[in-house]
């Protein structure tokens, strides 16, 4: 495979820019001059489509200038200029200029590529209120003739244009012009029904106290509401401050995120570059049914709208990884603040899922298996707060611990003191005896006192501490509370039936290991428990994650649950992108390389994996996932979803055959590079 597999283009990436240049006011050729180098700039970047700002190529403020000749002759050369310009650089360009048409004056944003101009598309709603006044100088989009432009072809001319990318299938552009934005049903809004997934806004709104906050949430609500990206433009210095300054604020959103902004107030050309994820849209677009019912809805209004083809110049695609990559944890937020308000918002689903679960029972009496490693302490920590929530006291929580034949003596010690300080009432039961009876009743070899340790031996103690689980759920009135999380869920690395695949009640089953990590982390900086606990939920954070199942030396166990199924980092990055996108293996390998590439990571201390690391964990989790483990998935235990990344239960998020075969994905993993670029 080429190396063109490691560019962002050959997986549905698609760079951006947002221009945002030094206004020269009514000096259209300086302004070409500076709207062509910043176009050559973004194609030295890489990116295949440029925003300007709104009357660009003239200035905004130019008042009453715009009704005379001299100036509206100049704007017109200079997007000649740009146009001429365009024949020699592969990116889509969008300037705004005065356009005179059929004896009226239109506030004009010019499509520009390949030396043409594709289309003009007029403002629509033109502001006539406080500091604004263009309904003196232009004449709001009516749907009009094509516009004849001298040496060109008649150029399409309206707001109800759509542009795709001829080498890009998924990107297909619309326009729309500042205030456009503004108003209750921005035409953006229709322009999304009708196909357009990346909205364009040359803009110049001025600047204000406030204003910044509510254009940056107008911006991302607009893009996450038409499942779109959108590139914002707007005028900055240079623009006449005779009654109002200009922060030149340029945006880049893409699914109601920001994912890129420029320096407001800059005295120097700015140009923001992002990545947007055309994959994702396609796939929110075809699973959120409800657009799909809107656009039913609007068909009447949509007929209008004419699609046409730009074709760019073919361009290099060395190597080269996304502008910002792709979040290492995409179950984790990355930013303190929004990891501290995940993990408590995380925490309060899964205790009121439990504590609601409880109360429809009648039952005051839970049963847990602890075994000092992550899940079960967690469990452990949840069942505590739902029995504080329903003021019943904490040993009405009756947590077990059941060594086997490989618990290791810290697990074995830290369970008791997870207990103890946490004031439930605790117990320990050695499954060693029961276990050996059944080795002997199936005729195990290790009931001879031969050291085979295979599934069966595993199996065995799995299945007698849920057994015994039940059993003293019977005795007691209780409810069992699972400990399984998603990751091992994906993976199926749980005991089917009688193990640790089954509780009457799975607190964990929608929560990944990679973020169970992370609420630990969080509860050790809250009030919820004891100060005393802290220093043991560093102990349970440090240890090796192990089912403990087959016999290691005294004081560490020998089975290493990441050397099975692999680094759950990885793993949970592999099931984030395929349960809640549905991407192709090989999207997600380029991605995962990405975020975790060894020429990616920012600090050399930082942990990183090689591209054949990713693409030999990505072939385990397709098999593990897609073939080897749905049956159990198919008959889990209830338990709260928690994110939009999804659970995997077959009541929610995930409905599969367990019959099926991952032959398809195997396939796409095969077909991947052995390693990456040099």
């Amino acid at each position: 495979m080429s190396s063109a597999f490691f560019h962002p283009h050959s997986h549905d990436f698609l760079r951006v820019a947002v221009a945002v240049p030094m206004v020269a006011l009514a000096q259209p050729q300086i302004n070409a001059q500076r709207t062509v180098a910043l176009m050559a700039q973004a194609v030295v970047a890489g990116a295949r489509v440029v925003v300007f700002p709104e009357l660009g190529l003239t200035g905004y403020s130019c008042d009453d200038l715009f009704h005379q000749e001299a100036l509206l002759d100049a704007a017109r050369v200079a997007l000649d200029v740009v146009v001429q310009a365009s024949a020699g650089l592969s990116v889509l360009t969008i300037v705004g200029l005065p356009v005179r048409h059929q004896g009226r004056l239109f506030n004009c944003a010019a499509v520009v590529a390949g030396g043409k101009i594709h289309g003009l598309i007029p403002k629509t709603y033109l502001p006539n209120y406080r500091e604004f006044y263009e309904g003196r100088q232009f004449t709001p989009a009516t749907g009009m003739d094509p516009v004849e432009w001298p040496h060109h072809p008649p150029i399409p001319f309206g707001t109800h244009l759509l542009f795709h990318l001829e080498d890009q299938p998924l990107a297909t552009f619309s326009i729309e012009i500042c205030e456009d934005l503004w108003v209750p049903i921005p035409p953006s809004s229709m322009a999304a029904l009708a196909g357009a997934t990346i909205i364009l806004n040359p803009s110049a709104s001025n600047a204000t106290v406030g204003k910044a906050d509510y254009r940056r949430q107008l911006v991302a609500n607009q893009s996450g509401r038409c499942l779109a990206a959108y590139l914002y433009s707007a005028a900055g210095v240079g623009e006449s401050t005779t009654d109002v300054a200009w922060d030149g604020h340029g945006l880049i959103a893409d699914y109601g995120e920001i994912k890129a902004e420029s320096q407001r107030y800059a005295i120097e050309d700015q140009l923001v570059l992002a990545d947007i994820d055309l994959a994702r849209r396609h796939q929110e677009r075809m699973r959120q049914n409800t657009f799909a019912r809107s656009t039913e809805l609007h068909r009447s209004l949509l007929q209008d709208y004419q699609s046409h083809k730009i074709s760019l110049l073919p361009v290099p695609q060395p190597p080269q990884a996304l502008l910002t990559p792709p979040a290492r944890f995409p179950y984790v937020p990355e930013l303190t603040d929004r990891r501290q308000d995940r993990c408590a918002e995380v925490f309060h689903i899964q205790v009121q899922g439990l504590a609601s679960r409880l109360r429809a029972t009648g039952l005051q009496t839970l049963i847990l298996g602890v075994s000092g490693g992550l899940d079960s302490a967690h469990a452990l920590l949840v069942s505590c707060a739902v029995l504080d929530q329903l003021k019943l006291p904490r040993q009405a929580l009756r947590a077990y611990t059941m060594p086997g034949f490989a618990t290791a003596k810290q697990s074995l010690t830290l369970a008791h003191q997870l207990m103890q300080v946490l004031g439930v009432t605790a117990e320990e039961i050695d499954i060693r005896p029961s276990c050996l009876q059944m080795f002997k009743d199936i005729n195990h070899p290790y009931g001879r006192g031969e050291h085979l340790y295979d599934i069966t031996f595993e199996n065995v103690q799995a299945g007698e501490r849920t057994s015994h689980l039940f059993r003293l759920a019977n005795r007691y009135q209780g409810l069992v509370v699972g400990t399984s999380d998603l990751s091992e869920l994906a993976l199926g690395w749980s005991t089917y039936g009688v193990g640790d695949h089954m509780a009457h009640y799975h607190v964990n089953s929608s929560v990944p290991k990679t973020l169970i990590q992370h609420l630990l982390r969080w509860i050790q900086t809250t009030d919820i428990f004891t100060p005393g606990l802290r220093p043991l939920l560093d102990q349970v954070l440090a240890v090796d994650i192990s089912p403990e199942l087959v016999p290691g030396s005294a004081e560490a166990p020998v089975q290493r649950s990441e050397d099975t199924v692999g680094p759950y980092a990885l793993q949970d990055f592999f099931l984030y992108h395929t349960l809640r996108f549905g991407y192709r293996p090989q999207r997600i390998a380029y991605m995962a390389w990405c975020a975790w590439g060894n020429s990616r990571s920012p600090s050399p201390h930082e942990l990183t994996y090689g591209f054949d690391e990713i693409r030999h964990w990505l072939g385990v989790f397709t098999q593990r996932f897609f073939q080897g483990s749905q049956f159990k998935r198919s008959c889990i235990a209830n338990g709260p979803k928690v994110g939009s990344g999804g659970s995997l239960s077959p009541r929610g998020d995930w409905r599969a055959p367990s019959d099926n075969s991952a032959a398809v994905w195997w396939q796409a993993v095969q077909s991947l590079p052995l390693k990456e670029p040099q």
